[in-house]
């Protein structure tokens, strides 16, 4: 099965923000969307520099519109003085005209399942015509000291202590507090009934779709 489809990811733009897993979403996309046309991925913030694909840091059009040529999937980035990728030197209402999808890792989370945003968080651009938010289903049962990215603020936005385990309403009100008024939401690393029970608790506790699954067992459930 195909998650694209079901987060309703078209030509264009698409954000990704949220909690861990973004990086293996936006892989997986990248793998099903290069069968209908070019993919360019990249970053509003920073990533870690792709093994699998060309990753272009300072390329100008004509480099970009080559390699996509070439491989379908390009990274487009600049570069980062700790290592990683940053954002690149083209707008991404450009990046939009040189390839068909454009996939944009808009936050990070330090590979935490949950996550509060600063204020300056998230950086999506201006473009996106989606935005997904990811939730990882490894972080309900436990304590948000432990699982959230920003745990002190994402304990305020819900009302909770940081000893508190996270339950699906309280990622809801996180969810919400911080302006989520529909759309959708992906939540990965569901393995088990009881992910199941949490991801549906979550969906009902939530306006818009969503999405509940296992990218590597590509096995999802629509709410």
């Amino acid at each position: 099965m195909e998650i694209a489809p079901l987060l309703h990811v078209t030509r264009g733009v698409t954000a990704l923000i949220g909690g861990g897993g973004k990086t293996t979403l936006l892989y997986t996309l990248a793998e099903e969307l290069r069968r209908r046309g070019s993919v360019i991925i990249t970053t509003s913030t920073h990533i870690q520099r792709p093994e699998q694909y060309p990753v272009l840091p300072e390329g100008g059009k004509d480099a970009i519109t080559a390699a996509l040529s070439r491989n379908g999937v390009v990274c487009v980035a600049g570069r980062s003085p700790e290592g990683k990728l940053s954002a690149p030197a083209l707008p991404f209402e450009l990046l939009s005209e040189l390839a068909d999808y454009v996939l944009v890792e808009a936050d990070g989370s330090k590979r935490l399942p949950l996550k509060a945003h600063a204020p300056h968080e998230p950086v999506i651009p201006a473009c996106a015509g989606q935005t997904v938010y990811v939730v990882g289903a490894d972080g309900f049962g436990r304590p948000i000291a432990e699982v959230c990215h920003r745990p002190e603020r994402y304990a305020a936005l819900c009302g909770a202590a940081l000893t508190d385990l996270v339950t699906p309403a309280m990622a809801a009100q996180v969810l919400l507090a911080e302006g989520y008024g529909g759309g959708w939401v992906y939540v990965n690393k569901v393995e088990t009934p009881r992910d199941r029970a949490n991801a549906a608790a979550l969906a009902a506790a939530l306006p818009g779709t969503v999405v509940a699954g296992s990218l590597h067992r590509r096995e999802y459930q629509v709410y």
